[in-house]
């Protein structure tokens, strides 16, 4: 069964974190879900979990049973990791190595670094072409995520341009093709 970390910032797309899960979990993957603060005011944790059938995370300093490091945990069991809808804030932190909450913590954490990452950027198209955010999606390129591009459309803010979360479908679809890539080296190094 393949594992994905679905992590959730706090963009007003986040909404569409709940298709998102629940066109993974149709799927039949097993879909765990880390959630910022700010992720939290735009939708809630009941609902994702709802979707996914498993406990939501959000919180670093809550530790559900004293046997277990929840982002270590996370980490270790998934297959595959993907950020959608992923702010400016969290690509940076994630850029620099910061770790203060569940999900940069999280996203620190894998042991193993060929696990497929994936980033889904979604903001105001002058934020997506600053310089700093731009530089910091190279960042994660070098060490190993796959960016899904936003794409054009009437932002939130009344802007038009580069900034949306990408379609779910075509999230869906990248995700999937990662899977069926990574078990295919799997079961070539293997057999």
């Amino acid at each position: 069964m393949t594992n994905i970390l679905l992590g959730v910032s706090g963009s007003i797309s986040a909404y569409k974190a709940a298709d998102i899960t629940s066109q993974f979990a149709k799927k039949g993957w097993t879909v765990d879900v880390v959630m910022t603060k700010n992720s939290q005011e735009f939708i809630t944790p009941l609902t994702l979990q709802s979707l996914s059938k498993k406990t939501v995370h959000s919180d670093l300093m809550i530790e559900h049973s004293p046997e277990n490091i929840t982002h270590i945990d996370l980490a270790k069991a998934a297959d595959l990791f993907i950020i959608a809808p992923a702010t400016a804030n969290i690509i940076a932190k994630l850029a620099n190595g910061l770790a203060d909450d569940l999900l940069s913590a999280v996203a620190l954490a894998f042991p193993n670094p060929n696990m497929p990452k994936l980033i889904a950027p979604a903001m105001n198209t002058y934020m997506y072409e600053h310089p700093i955010v731009q530089k910091n999606l190279l960042t994660l390129k070098e060490i190993g995520y796959e960016i899904i591009e936003p794409k054009e459309s009437l932002l939130a803010c009344g802007d038009f341009g580069k900034g949306a979360l990408q379609d779910v479908e075509l999230i869906v679809r990248r995700v999937e093709e990662e899977i069926n890539k990574n078990n295919e080296t799997y079961s070539v190094e293997y057999s």
